[in-house]
């Protein structure tokens, strides 16, 4: 038992861990960044913290697809196991892959400059600075 009588591991509800959400849009309209507000703290732009019920936040998921048309979304929530955190993405280049149960992000490589649309060599720019000297 604990110091007052209550089970060991028992917490006031107040003081109970609830999941936190991180949600970060880019391109987005302005009707759904509003709609972001009435669940959430906007505590930079695009950038939208706040603990909200699984109910809740399945929701407001479905409701940043809905509505993200030509924009980006990444939700980071709380989970449990090791890692304890779940991420969602729509329509953005870096995806999560489960390693093992660890949920990593792979960013997309890069594309070799040999590949790339730009020449190599001097840019005329540079070439004209070369020949003043």
């Amino acid at each position: 038992m604990g110091p007052q009588g209550q089970p060991r591991g028992w917490r006031p509800k107040s003081l109970r861990r609830s999941p936190v959400v991180v949600l970060v849009v880019t391109a987005v309209p302005a009707g759904l960044r509003g709609h972001l507000t009435r669940w959430l703290l906007e505590i930079s732009p695009g950038v939208y913290v706040g603990h909200l019920t699984r109910r809740v936040r399945d929701e407001l998921w479905e409701r940043v697809v809905e509505l993200c048309k030509d924009g980006r979304a990444i939700m980071i929530e709380s989970a449990r196991g090791e890692q304890r955190l779940y991420f969602r993405v729509h329509r953005h280049d870096w995806e999560p892959v489960d390693f093992d149960g660890v949920q990593l992000i792979r960013r997309p490589s890069a594309p070799s400059a040999r590949y790339s649309g730009m020449r190599s060599g001097w840019s005329n720019a540079s070439r004209y600075r070369r020949s003043r000297k």
